[in-house]
């Protein structure tokens, strides 16, 4: 497995982005960036981003989470932000991705965990979470879906997944701009962009839709449905905030609410935002997460 690494120079004078990195190995010479910010002995918040993000995109959120009294992770997936970027698409399956975060989990020894999960944080963290359920308390699902290959994607996304494999400039940070309702400023498209100096170094970004099992009979499909098994009888706090206007997971959150026992009660809302919902409203999201967690205490 070649392994490159993105240059600390490209990570300077970042918006709105003053977090100290933090790393650990997950695998023989593979490095994982995350964040931690607030007292080690609160409660922790685990956030997971998705496709093409990076923890850049919970910048917002963050300061008002430990203002709170909250201890955050956000880890980056291997491949995205400081992390490590094997470069042959090969090299990362969905598998791989729920082992490198639970092998972070574990060396982090977090317990008690919320997660709020979006985009492939929630196909990565609601597999994590029904696999090690004794260490989470709370989810928060937004913008996301954990899908069984039983019912057909949407062209929207069948359309992403041939941009992203074919597209002979892959500008991610357009990308995260055409997934929010109001334009990005350039220093934020930058932000996003800043991970990957050059076409090496997006093999994880590239090879992520092609990841979502879209068929039943898919390995995946199978421990995606062991997963739904288990929330089916989740009685754990369990609250969706999607956005209005996401119409790749659009009516995902009626599934969560339809089939998990601790959605029952719970504040769920729909919010006016697209897909990158953290970067558009992440003050508003971070506001209704501490109010989650202190009306199911």
């Amino acid at each position: 497995m070649k392994i490159i690494r993105t240059p600390e120079s490209r990570f300077e004078n970042l918006p709105d982005y003053p977090f100290k990195p933090h790393y650990i190995n997950v695998a023989d010479d593979l490095r994982l960036h995350y964040l931690e910010e607030g007292p080690p002995n609160a409660p922790t918040i685990l956030l997971l981003h998705g496709e093409p993000s990076w923890s850049f995109l919970y910048r917002k959120m963050i300061p008002i989470l430990v203002d709170n009294g909250f201890h955050i992770i956000a880890p980056d997936l291997i491949g995205f932000g400081k992390s490590d970027k094997p470069t042959a698409p090969s090299d990362y399956t969905y598998q791989r991705h729920v082992h490198w975060i639970k092998q972070c989990i574990k060396q982090l020894d977090l317990h008690n965990i919320i997660l709020f999960c979006q985009d492939w944080g929630g196909l990565l963290g609601l597999r994590i979470a029904t696999e090690m359920k004794d260490r989470f308390s709370m989810i928060i699902a937004s913008n996301t879906a954990l899908p069984i290959g039983k019912i057909p994607l949407p062209q929207s996304f069948l359309t992403w997944r041939t941009f992203s494999q074919e597209s002979p400039h892959f500008n991610i940070g357009k990308v995260i701009d055409k997934g929010t309702v109001v334009p990005l400023s350039k220093d934020v498209i930058a932000a996003y962009n800043a991970p990957f100096p050059t076409e090496e170094y997006k093999a994880g970004a590239r090879i992520f839709p092609s990841l979502v099992p879209t068929k039943f009979d898919d390995h995946e499909s199978a421990k995606n449905r062991n997963a739904w098994t288990i929330l089916s009888s989740w009685k754990k706090p369990f609250l969706t905030l999607f956005g209005t206007e996401d119409h790749i997971m659009k009516g995902a959150e009626k599934i969560f609410q339809q089939i998990i026992p601790g959605t029952k009660g719970q504040p769920h809302a729909l919010l006016h935002a697209v897909h990158f919902i953290q970067e558009e409203i992440g003050k508003e999201l971070a506001q209704r997460l501490v109010e989650f967690y202190h009306q199911n205490q």
